[in-house]
C-alpha cells in the first residue's frame, strides 16, 4: 500500500467514524438530531468518505455522500440567522 492509499484509507475509516459518532450521539440523545454538532460531524463524515469513495471509483457512493454534504449544508444555512 502506497502512503496515498494508506492516506486515503484512514480518510474513509476516519469519515465512517464521524457519522457512527453523530448517529450513536444522536440515538443516545447526547446531541440533538437536527443540531449543530449533528450536522458538522455528517457534513465532515461525508466529505471524508467522498474523498475515499471518489479515489475509488466507487460513484454511487460518492454521489450518496455528495448528497449528504448537500442536505448537512441546507440545514446548517437554515440555522445561522438562528446562532448569535
Amino acid at each position: 500500500m502506497t502512503w496515498a492509499e494508506g492516506g486515503v484509507a484512514a480518510v474513509g475509516w476516519g469519515g465512517a467514524g464521524l457519522l457512527l459518532t453523530a448517529y450513536a450521539m444522536a440515538s443516545a440523545e447526547r446531541i440533538p438530531a437536527g443540531g449543530r454538532a449533528f450536522q458538522l460531524l455528517n457534513l465532515f463524515g461525508a466529505a471524508a468518505l467522498t474523498v475515499n469513495s471518489g479515489y475509488h471509483q466507487a460513484w454511487p457512493s460518492a454521489l450518496l455522500n455528495t448528497a449528504w454534504i448537500v442536505i448537512g449544508l441546507a440545514a446548517l444555512a437554515r440555522r445561522a440567522p438562528q446562532v448569535p
